[in-house]
């Protein structure tokens, strides 16, 4: 292959990478773990750019650093189809649409004072994207679980997260008894003194009230994405603590309704900094704000995605890798069940959820469309009544 044929590839592979990641920022809702079965039936099932055990690494990878995981598995699938160019182009054209929504939204509701209401088009895409996680756990699990200690992890990841466990102390040890089990001949040939995992606490210093500039919220925005690992809960205690009790920049109705924003919107829940951003500073700080938030994960990804395949092949860090795979599958059917339960609320949604599971299942339907489909049916069921 020529240079020039080499250059006309690569441009054609990124306008692949921008047109699919631009698609799913307007149409992938309900949080991260919708967005991970919506990435792998277009980049797995679709169009083969990645295998399953490929993705199932990268997927690994975005939980060992912070970041929003959605966003970081843009960014790396960027990059293993379009390369350094991708990385960028992935994930800004997964933020881009959300952060135009949520823009709008927020514009809205500065001028008039209240949030749109979007209940009528949860209500239908909810239970769709039940049965799009439900079929993303049965073909990431199959590849996941690779006997009975990946199994067992699997289950305690999912026991636990219910017994309150952090899920970040899940996900790392569920790869070092995964590591240490797949190693166990290995390690009692080797001299070790002991494996020490510790789960340090970042110490930040108090924040002093003081009245509000763009660059200081810019410099908040980018520590919280920084050092956020876990839920929209774990953003939402990182959020009060310094924009509502230490700062007083915000009430904690704006916070509310910023997070309310952040999860009825498509693309990543982070975009909430969007919001928040505009409210305080208009749409200067709208854009520093968002920023701000993603700025690290291009960052984290860069910099860890030349170690991936060096980790699957280390027996010890595939051991690590698959650990950390099948405890975040065990979060992931955690979060799913209470989803459901928030989501399937009456006999309309549990068949819509059948329905879509179904299409999926048998005729293998397009994500994107069966979510317009529950929209289109939310709003038909809102009118009926």
């Amino acid at each position: 292959m020529t240079q020039s044929e080499s250059e006309q590839t690569m441009n054609s592979r990124l306008i692949e990478v921008a047109a699919l990641f631009l698609k799913l920022g307007f149409t992938a809702f309900g949080g991260p773990a919708a967005h991970i079965a919506m990435f792998r039936d277009e980049v797995v099932k679709r169009r083969k750019w990645v295998d399953d055990q490929h993705f199932l690494d990268l997927l690994g990878a975005t939980n060992l650093i912070p970041g929003p995981n959605s966003t970081e598995m843009a960014i790396h699938i960027g990059y293993a189809r379009a390369g350094w160019a991708g990385l960028v182009v992935g994930g800004a054209g997964f933020i881009l649409p959300a952060m135009l929504i949520v823009i709008g939204l927020a514009w809205v509701y500065v001028q008039f004072g209240a949030t749109p209401e979007a209940g009528w088009l949860l209500y239908g895409v909810k239970p769709v994207v039940i049965a799009i996680i439900v079929q993303a756990l049965w073909g990431l699990g199959q590849k996941a679980v690779k006997g009975r200690l990946t199994a067992a992890v699997c289950l305690a990841a999912l026991a636990l997260y219910f017994l309150g466990v952090n899920e970040i102390a899940l996900l790392f040890a569920g790869g070092l008894v995964v590591m240490v089990g797949e190693n166990l001949r290995r390690l009692k040939t080797t001299n070790l003194a002991g494996i020490i995992a510790p789960l340090s606490g970042l110490s930040l210093p108090a924040l002093a009230a003081t009245a509000f500039n763009l660059p200081f919220m810019f410099l908040i925005f980018l520590k919280i994405g920084s050092v956020l690992y876990g839920s929209g809960y774990v953003l939402l205690a990182f959020l009060r603590a310094d924009f509502v009790i230490r700062l007083g920049w915000l009430t904690d109705q704006q916070l509310m309704d910023a997070i309310a924003i952040g999860q009825v919107t498509p693309g990543p829940v982070f975009t909430t900094a969007t919001f928040i951003g505009y409210v305080l500073g208009g749409v200067p700080g709208a854009l520093l704000a968002t920023l701000g938030i993603f700025l690290p994960s291009f960052v984290f990804v860069a910099l860890s995605n030349p170690f991936i395949p060096r980790l699957r092949n280390s027996p010890w860090a595939s051991g690590l890798l698959d650990g950390v795979n099948v405890a975040s599958l065990g979060l992931m059917v955690a979060v799913t069940w209470q989803l459901g339960r928030a989501s399937l609320v009456d006999l309309f949604t549990v068949l819509l959820a059948l329905a879509a599971a179904f299409l999926l299942f048998r005729f293998k339907a397009n994500t994107t469309w069966l979510v317009a489909g529950g929209a289109a049916a939310g709003l038909l069921s809102a009118l009926w009544r």
